[in-house]
């Protein structure tokens, strides 16, 4: 999800291990590995979200994306129940097709930023997502300083994207200053999911210092590591955020066209966790 716009900064909660989407989809496809997930005795919870209690989002762990945002998408963000609501234990991120501030659909981004931001650890959010011609769901990651210094500089990982008009694939993506979808160089790869608008999924990320590994339902499909050559190639040393939003059209979701009648669209997540290594 690609972001070339300045936010403004923000707090950060920084917890210390113990020691945007842009259009990705010339990515390389790769199967998942052989390779599972490190065990969950490997890490400590310090983050989660089961969205039991029915209503809004929790104020304490979660913020919102507001309007127009970015990528030459058609919708615009609300923070109305409408569009975003805890229900039947899980958040639904809820795009409409109807006439709101001058947009004709609506929909949600959540974010963890002020809220909980973090350096290293285990990303988990199970999720099953919407599809059709020009939905474009995402889970992903922004650098605290952006404020700062800027995309793609901050620093972005995708942990899942996907587009409705590729629908059993889904994307795992680096951003930094030297590897970025605007100059063509960002890296990634994509994998096969089968139905993930039926079934729901564990889309999953593991930080570490010298790498991140993006994972489907425990299995690893890509790798990126730190180069050691400096912030251009790895500017993930800093905290970062988290993100999980529903977009319509847009540079990439909306390349085929908004299939109109497939609105209103749902995007279930049942759970974010994330972990620190103990």
């Amino acid at each position: 999800m690609a972001f070339p716009r300045l936010r403004a900064a923000c707090a950060v909660l920084l917890l210390t291990p113990a020691t945007g989407c842009g259009s990705d989809s010339g990515a390389p496809s790769a199967s998942p590995s052989s390779s599972p997930t490190s065990p969950p005795t490997a890490w400590n919870l310090v983050f989660s979200d089961e969205f039991e209690s029915p209503g809004a989002p929790d104020p304490a762990k979660w913020g919102y994306e507001l309007g127009y945002v970015r990528n030459d998408e058609a919708q615009y963000y609300t923070s109305r129940s409408e569009n975003v609501r805890a229900e039947g234990g899980n958040l639904v991120i809820e795009a409409r097709k109807e006439a709101y501030q001058g947009y004709a659909y609506t929909s949600a981004s959540v974010n963890t930023r002020g809220r909980f931001e973090f350096l290293y650890g285990r990303v988990e959010v199970r999720a099953k997502l919407p599809t059709g011609n020009g939905t474009w769901p995402a889970i992903w990651m922004l650098g605290t300083n952006i404020g700062q210094v800027g995309w793609p500089s901050c620093g972005e990982i995708d942990i899942m994207e996907n587009v409705g008009f590729d629908p059993t694939h889904v994307y795992g993506t680096i951003h930094t200053a030297a590897y970025n979808h605007v100059l063509g160089t960002a890296k990634g790869s994509n994998t096969t999911v089968p139905n993930p608008w039926e079934d729901f999924h564990v889309y999953a990320m593991e930080w570490l210092a010298d790498r991140i590994d993006m994972f489907v339902d425990g299995q690893k499909y890509f790798t990126f590591r730190n180069e050691g050559t400096g912030s251009g190639t790895w500017p993930f040393d800093k905290p970062q955020y988290l993100l999980i939003n529903l977009a319509i059209g847009g540079s990439w979701g909306g390349q085929k066209g908004i299939d109109d009648s497939l609105f209103p669209h749902r995007y279930l997540i049942d759970s974010v966790r994330i972990y620190q290594q103990k």
